[in-house]
């Protein structure tokens, strides 16, 4: 599409022309010349001074999109209460939460003792109540105080410190000594008196694990380098865990820290040599073993470790050669410990199984491997998570209905009927919390094992993020109601005048491919259609779940279209709705993403010559395809630390992540077909002589996932063949990483930017509501 809009009138300055210096690629007997393959080497001062022409490039030619950005970034700034806050999570002796200031680009986290007496409970926080817009109940049960007094969290004001209150991390402090600053993860002991966290100020995500005394408020002397990730403490706090990535990038080691040691004296508990496989770790339930994870997205092992023996060794429970998906929670159940196994044993979407660690070693050499009773059976129209989360009362399932993510309640006396003989339910048998709106997000935010209540997070397309607390049903109860503890504020903005639909559009091969449509309420699908943006992924299972966007508002107020397509390759209809969008099937989730352009204008949604597209990582790498297989249809493409020559990158397993990622899109070294194939749709190897439509890649020069080379070496391609007379820009983040640069106020420019971007070439720079 090669429609410029009228308010482009300046002249387009000369591009960057890089050198040309071919490299050979031979697999399979085929040789591909690379011409740009030496913008790798990052180093080289020849690279960078690219690189910054590039920006210099890109700010000339986006210039007069500057005043659209400055209003976009004015009206996201504006919406965003700035100086907020987060409801307070107990753990322990201690309630923990997080404050944002006016001006400053980071959380700071604080904490306030436990208040013991607590009279009554107040289940209005704040004057909400329990109900409001979007929320139902479990029904009606009358909630005695007593049993939740010291569970209701104290009502914090912005900008007012309450009695106690303690700043125990001003990430504003830390940052302010560094251009880029990220935490990996911070883990407090039981007692609350340690704190570890990681840092990362590079944006390499290669992280320096610190730990804090939080009675004294000083850093105690020993640092580790080079930790992947965030830590975990042990209860006591005498003992951390951390993961330590290969040059691949691949977390591959587990060690031990005893607190109060130098790193050099840690102790490695695993290596794990299987290059496909990627390694995670969390503490069980009640905190009694660390659970480590190593896997991939179609298999995985699973070790425990007794935290109550010092000296212990991980136990493998279920190797890698049993080819399953799975994830192991161990609880107690009358005195016995036992698993609870989510895996993909009886079926794609996942079943739950009860069974014991003695059953499962008893079973090391045996050919089968049995996973004991089944709690809940599979279900082809309801996709498990990949693990329950266990508590003293009940069993929290995260499952998926018809896109829709939600929290179902499987009470343990199911489980004792299970153990004892009794048969397998349905999850979709199970109570949850109903909401009223029809797309909506809800999940587990917190459960602490002994508490009476848990915590759940919910957010919609239209309605900001709430925190409820949802009392546990108490035995023979008939329901309790969720308790609003807070929903985040937005200053001057009628949500009401927004809507969400949902529409499917077909696609070549007869399947349907769901679509969010995001728009004004006086925008509705007519004759001409309106101005559109289409956003997608479709990669790794990951769901394009409903999410509360206030940046994304500056769009629908200048009566853009914003059309989420969930095509294949993403996890919104279950594990076949994934399968179908990788491997040997990865071109469904383009042409998924094209028929869902195609059915929006020809419902009258969207203006067919002004629709632009939007995608980010493996969505860059949808962005690349589309852009050369239907060129023509998007006046605007929008590309964010895209992986646009994916073919390069996993022929070569020392890249980062690249062997990992042979799960999801296949091995090209082994096998010719999967070469082929994926040579077949690589963005960067199909650019071919046509009219591109206007392309901005945006990327961060110390991205670890996706390579900023990526990006550079396909606008250069992209410009040797472009016919038309749009621009093909590149703007590299040089403090950044994945996610681009650190801080809010950042990050707001960031999406500003992007928005003005397409709103420039949508010809929607106007405000119309």
């Amino acid at each position: 599409m090669t429609t410029t809009p009228a308010s482009s009138t300046a002249q387009t300055p000369q591009a960057p022309r890089a050198k040309q210096v071919p490299t050979e690629r031979t697999h399979h007997g085929e040789t591909f010349i690379d011409p740009y393959e030496w913008l790798r080497e990052k180093e080289s001062p020849e690279v960078i001074s690219h690189l910054e022409s590039e920006n210099s490039y890109t700010e000339a030619v986006t210039a007069e999109q500057q005043p659209l950005r400055e209003a976009i970034f004015a009206e996201i700034k504006h919406r965003t209460v700035e100086t907020d806050l987060s409801v307070p999570e107990r753990r322990g002796q201690w309630w923990y939460f997080a404050r944002t200031i006016e001006g400053e680009q980071h959380p700071v986290f604080c904490r306030v003792p436990v208040q013991e007496a607590v009279a009554g409970l107040d289940t209005g926080a704040g004057g909400l109540g329990a109900g409001g817009r979007g929320a139902g109940g479990l029904g009606a049960e009358e909630i005695v105080p007593s049993e939740l007094s010291a569970w209701t969290p104290p009502q914090v004001e912005p900008g007012v410190p309450l009695e106690g209150e303690q700043t125990y991390f001003d990430t504003n402090a830390e940052a302010s000594q560094h251009p880029f600053y990220s935490l990996g993860g911070m883990s407090i002991n039981d007692a609350g008196t340690l704190l570890a966290y990681s840092e990362d100020t590079s944006g390499d995500e290669h992280y320096t694990l610190r730990f804090r005394d939080l009675e004294s408020g000083e850093n105690l002397a020993e640092v580790v380098e080079n930790v992947h990730g965030g830590p975990t403490l042990d209860p006591t706090g005498e003992r951390a865990y951390y993961l330590v990535a290969d040059a691949s990038w691949r977390p591959y080691r587990l060690y031990e820290h005893i607190v109060g040691t130098s790193a050099q004296e840690d102790r490695l508990l695993l290596e794990v040599e299987d290059e496909q496989l990627w390694s995670a770790i969390w503490l069980a339930a009640d905190k009694r073993e660390l659970i480590i994870y190593s896997g991939n997205s179609e298999y995985n092992e699973t070790r425990i470790l007794d935290l109550s023996e010092p000296g212990a060794q991980p136990v493998l429970l279920i190797g890698k050669d049993r080819g399953l998906e799975h994830n192991i929670e161990p609880f107690e159940l009358d005195g016995e410990r036992l698993l609870l196994i989510t895996h993909n044993q009886h079926g794609p979407n996942k079943s739950v199984s009860l069974t014991t660690a003695g059953a499962l070693l008893d079973q090391a050499d045996n050919e089968s491997l049995d996973l004991g009773r089944t709690v809940l059976e599979h279900e082809d129209t309801v996709k498990l998570d990949d693990s329950v989360t266990i508590t003293a009362a009940q069993i929290l399932v995260a499952a998926r209905v018809n896109t829709i993510q939600s929290v179902y309640l499987l009470p343990l006396d199911t489980v004792r009927q299970v153990r004892d003989g009794g048969a397998a339910v349905k999850t979709s048998s199970l109570a949850g919390p109903q909401f009223d709106e029809e797309l909506f997000t809800c999940s587990v935010s917190q459960a602490e094992y002994d508490a009476p209540l848990f915590r759940v997070s919910y957010t919609s397309w239209l309605t900001p993020p709430r925190v409820y607390d949802i009392p546990h049903e108490p035995a023979g109860g008939s329901g309790v109601e969720p308790l609003l503890r807070r929903e985040t504020p937005v200053n001057d903005v009628d949500l009401d005048a927004y809507r969400a639909t949902r529409v499917w559009a077909p696609a070549p091969d007869g399947e349907h491919v769901p679509v969010t449509v995001l728009h004004h309420r006086d925008v509705a699908p007519g004759e001409g259609g309106h101005p559109t943006l289409v956003y997608g992924y479709g990669s790794y299972e990951i769901s394009m779940d409903p999410q509360f966007g206030i940046a994304r508002l500056s769009l629908l107020d200048r009566g853009v279209v914003f059309a989420v397509a969930h095509i294949r390759g993403g996890g919104e209809l279950g594990r076949k709705w994934y399968d179908d969008g990788k491997k040997l099937k990865k071109i469904n989730t383009f042409t998924d993403f094209i028929a869902a352009t195609d059915y929006l204008v020809d419902t009258g949604w969207a203006d067919p010559v002004r629709v632009a597209a939007l995608g980010g990582s493996a969505g860059g790498l949808l962005m690349g395809a589309v852009a050369n297989m239907a060129p023509e249809k998007y006046v605007a493409i929008l590309a964010q630390v895209p992986f646009v020559d994916n073919l390069t990158s996993i022929l070569d397993p020392d890249l980062p992540l690249s062997a990992l990622e042979w799960e999801e899109w296949g091995n090209p070294i082994t096998d010719p077909e999967v070469y082929q194939y994926m040579k077949s749709y690589s963005p960067y190897e199909n650019v071919r002589d046509t009219e591109y439509p206007a392309i901005a890649a945006v990327t961060s020069l110390h991205d670890t996932r996706v390579l900023y080379v990526e990006p550079a070496k396909w606008v250069q391609k992209l410009r040797e063949h472009q016919q038309a007379q749009e621009p093909i820009v590149l703007k590299i983040e040089m403090d950044g990483g994945h996610g681009g640069a650190s801080g809010r106020y950042e990050q707001w420019k960031d999406r500003a930017w992007d928005y003005a971007f397409v709103a420039h070439w949508l010809g929607a720079t106007e405000r119309r509501f």
